[in-house]
């Protein structure tokens, strides 16, 4: 049937930039029977939409289920308040995801515990909450065709952004009606260093698609990087100076780990210098990655650095105070949380070392905050006022986010491409890259998801827009 088929889907994107990620899909039979289900569940990390934090724009006892692309906090964050909101059915997810999710879960608890005592307000969730949805979580293998219900089978692709990251193939039924297919892709990449990244199976490039596409870095080609981090690493080495590193826990603190090792292997980096390495995640993490079977390629197993430290909160002060030489990764990546807050206030003031961002720094973060910052003015860090000695650099090298002529790529791959819709981008990328699509990917429509409108979806493709009315 055409577009006035009666069976559609209604989608929205609970918010309109980089984190926070929650997509809505209402499906309506011909039958009069609705489905409700969510991809992904995260934490808004922007000041500006931190009060999105505290409630959803739906009612979360009736979603049916959710589906999780990948174990990062501004994608799975909020599960547990779904849970505290009455939120009773399943969340799938990839094996590994299932994995580690249950440690970023209780991280993620206790880092909001803090906050909320910090700022004088109620927490999110409860210990319980986070008990409960690890209970909920199902784990299903790559490429295993899954029925979540008679009128759904989800599809788990494997996407090189993070360890058990996923794009999700949801394909809805209805007898008498041809099928709509929905791919998400969560935060997408091509490649890896720990895993191989196949391509997709040649049945998923044939299906007639909507695909909902992250543009975190839209703007940008893949040969616009440069690659900076071992020169500035080793140039402030050079100069008798010190390097703070920030590294998310899971993905980039393997990742530079492996760089620094490299850097020795080759006579770079002298193993005299002590790698200090904080973050009790990050830790739990690496642990994983050398010990459980989830995904590692074997010859990627010994990624360590010699005369590398593992780091507590108890001897993190005399890290600090120690003025000799060395290096220092922490958490968290953009700076606002985990001990990077007691790091920052500490070397940003001294003007022998340098400060390296590892990866994208969302507007309105203390690492986009201190970006702006010009050398001598002073930055707020919590409630300290600081003031910017210290050498800050920043690089997109380690991105786990593949780039804009990366991604177009990947959409024309479809030869059935019904539309495009764009999120998990700031304002101006969205608007950049949705241009570029419609420019150079073979499809009928292409949109920018936010939780302004719900785009009504068929077999075919759009239908139409409608306004969500949400504040």
């Amino acid at each position: 049937m055409g577009s006035k088929s009666p069976f559609h889907v209604d989608l929205m994107a609970v918010h309109s930039e980089v984190t926070g990620s929650c997509n809505l899909v209402i499906v309506k039979y011909p039958d009069g029977e609705t489905t409700r289900f969510i991809v992904d569940c995260g934490l808004f990390q922007e000041k500006e939409y931190s009060q999105y934090n505290k409630d959803f724009p739906f009612e979360a006892k009736n979603i049916e289920f959710a589906l999780v692309t990948h174990n990062h906090v501004d994608h799975i964050g909020r599960l547990p308040l779904l849970m505290k909101k009455g939120f009773e059915g399943k969340i799938y997810t990839t094996k590994a995801t299932q994995v580690l999710s249950r440690y970023a879960l209780a991280d993620s608890y206790k880092v909001l515990k803090d906050v909320a005592k910090r700022n004088h307000e109620p927490q999110l969730y409860s210990e319980t909450d986070v008990d409960k949805t690890k209970e909920h979580i199902v784990g299903f293998d790559f490429e295993e065709i899954q029925y979540i219900n008679p009128r759904t089978k989800v599809t788990f692709l494997k996407n090189g952004h993070l360890l058990g990251a996923a794009l999700i193939l949801v394909q809805l039924s209805y007898p008498g009606e041809e099928d709509i297919n929905l791919l998400f892709t969560g935060d997408y990449n091509n490649k890896n260093m720990f895993f191989d990244v196949p391509k997709l199976p040649e049945w998923v490039t044939k299906l007639p698609l909507t695909i909902i596409q992250e543009s975190t870095y839209g703007d940008m080609n893949s040969n616009e990087i440069t690659r900076v981090f071992e020169k500035n690493v080793l140039g402030k080495i050079a100069d008798d100076g010190s390097v703070l590193c920030m590294v998310f826990s899971l993905g980039r603190a393997q990742e530079i780990l492996y760089v620094l090792k490299r850097m020795q292997d080759d006579g770079r980096l002298s193993k005299e210098i002590p790698i200090y390495f904080d973050g009790k995640l990050a830790h739990q993490y690496t642990n994983l990655y050398l010990n459980v079977e989830i995904g590692i390629r074997d010859d990627m197993k010994e990624f360590l650095p010699e005369n590398l430290i593992f780091v507590d909160k108890n001897y993190r002060p005399a890290v600090i105070e120690d003025e000799k030489q060395k290096i220092v990764l922490t958490t968290s990546g953009m700076g606002t949380y985990g001990p990077a807050q007691v790091y920052i206030p500490a070397c940003i003031q001294r003007p022998n070392w340098l400060l390296h961002f590892t990866g994208f720094t969302t507007e309105g973060t203390l690492g986009s905050n201190i970006k702006e910052t010009q050398i001598g003015e002073k930055v707020m860090i919590g409630a300290l006022v600081c003031t910017k000695r210290a050498e800050v650099a920043y690089t997109t090298e380690f991105s786990a986010h593949a780039k804009a002529d990366e991604m177009i790529e990947f959409l024309n791959q479809f030869e059935n491409l019904r539309m495009v819709l764009v999120n998990h981008g700031e304002h101006d990328t969205k608007i950049e890259f949705s241009a570029r699509i419609a420019d150079e990917v073979k499809t009928k429509n292409v949109a920018i998801l936010s939780r302004d409108f719900f785009f009504r979806i068929g077999h075919y493709g759009l239908i139409r827009q409608m306004s969500t009315k949400f504040n």
